[in-house]
């Protein structure tokens, strides 16, 4: 059963799964003459810019269809970046007020080959319905959640009859192919996005919130990264993420990229090996009876600086297996992103 959510996001503790940031796109739609397709998925919030038009009409940003004057509705199908397994969605209509859709439906199939534009629309896809034909409010963020535990690769949102929507979000858990992952002879990013590794929890994430740290790529700016607000008590700040899966560290990375007068200063990083894969972020706060063992001493950083460390890592980390990392940063500032290169455990 779907039920329509409140406006405070109730699955900000998952990500995106179709975002660009990963990979999704919006592949084919039947109508998007007012705004591109491309913008549902679009990883920046939408904006509104007054008096701004284009030759076609009101420059509008997300995905928008001409005024329907025939039976039918209109449809846009998109690739998830990486597949998943849906908990909730965002039908975002902000900044769309009379040119909102008055009911939406969402279906979902799975897809192991890379679909074109034209393949995926084929009959012989066959598509499930995850949530029904529902109405819709404008200028609004429209939270529903999904039951479902099968995993999916591509959707398919039809609006009801027209209109525009700012963004689609879709919550859910990666479920990579570790079968194919384990098979893998070079070090991989265990605390990659793409293969489940998640943001648990921070003391501190004033500036950059803290799912940035894992994110995809470089950052694109300083606000693209992990910072915390600068520190006047002793003590230091930390973030914890949980690896993909259980997996033996080989090299780490640690980027402080556009971090110039408030990189951290040094950092150290623990792993702790632990059978619960669902730990909560209060267990990571004392309510746990947690080992965490040495990966990387207490290091000096450089500003703006790839940091890549492999001959630094202690000894046991070229035997130990490890869940959870901790990267601690002394006293304070931004890390924009930290990559744990090794190998999933067999």
């Amino acid at each position: 059963m779907q039920i329509n959510m409140t406006s405070d996001n109730p699955f900000k503790h998952l990500i995106d799964l179709a975002s660009e940031r990963f990979g999704g796109k919006a592949l084919i739609a039947n109508d998007d003459f007012f705004a591109s397709k491309s913008g549902l998925v679009r990883a920046s919030e939408p904006i509104f810019i007054p008096g701004k038009y284009t030759t076609k009409g009101k420059w509008m940003d997300g995905w928008e269809s001409r005024r329907r004057r025939t039976p039918g509705h209109d449809w846009c199908i998109l690739k998830l970046g990486v597949p998943g397994i849906i908990k909730g969605i965002d039908v975002n209509t902000t900044f769309f007020t009379g040119n909102y859709p008055e009911h939406f439906s969402l279906e979902a199939t799975y897809s192991s080959s890379v679909e074109t534009s034209t393949s995926i629309t084929k009959t012989k896809v066959q598509w499930v319905e995850l949530v029904s034909k529902t109405p819709l409010k404008g200028d609004s963020h429209n939270f529903f959640s999904v039951n479902s535990d099968k995993s999916w690769t591509h959707l398919r949102l039809n609006i009801f009859p027209d209109g525009g929507v700012a963004r689609l979000r879709v919550y859910g858990i990666v479920t990579p192919n570790w079968e194919h992952l384990k098979k893998q002879k070079t070090p991989i990013d265990l605390a990659a996005v793409p293969h489940g590794a998640q943001v648990i929890t921070c003391n501190d994430n004033h500036y950059g919130k803290m799912e940035n740290l894992i994110l995809p790529g470089r950052a694109l700016n300083m606000g693209d990264g992990w910072e915390t607000k600068r520190k006047r008590v002793p003590g230091y700040d930390w973030i914890v993420v949980k690896l993909g899966t259980t997996g033996r560290i080989k090299k780490i990375e640690v980027d402080t990229n556009f971090f110039k007068g408030n990189y951290p200063d040094s950092c150290s990083i623990e792993g702790c090996r632990y059978s619960d894969r669902n730990l909560k972020p209060e267990d990571f706060s004392g309510s746990k009876q947690l080992k965490w063992v040495e990966i990387l001493p207490k290091t000096k950083l450089k500003p703006h600086f790839r940091h890549f460390f492999d001959k630094a890592l202690t000894k046991a980390t070229l035997s130990d297996s490890f869940d959870y990392i901790r990267l601690n940063i002394y006293p304070d500032g931004g890390v924009s992103r930290l990559r744990i290169y090794g190998f999933a455990e067999k």
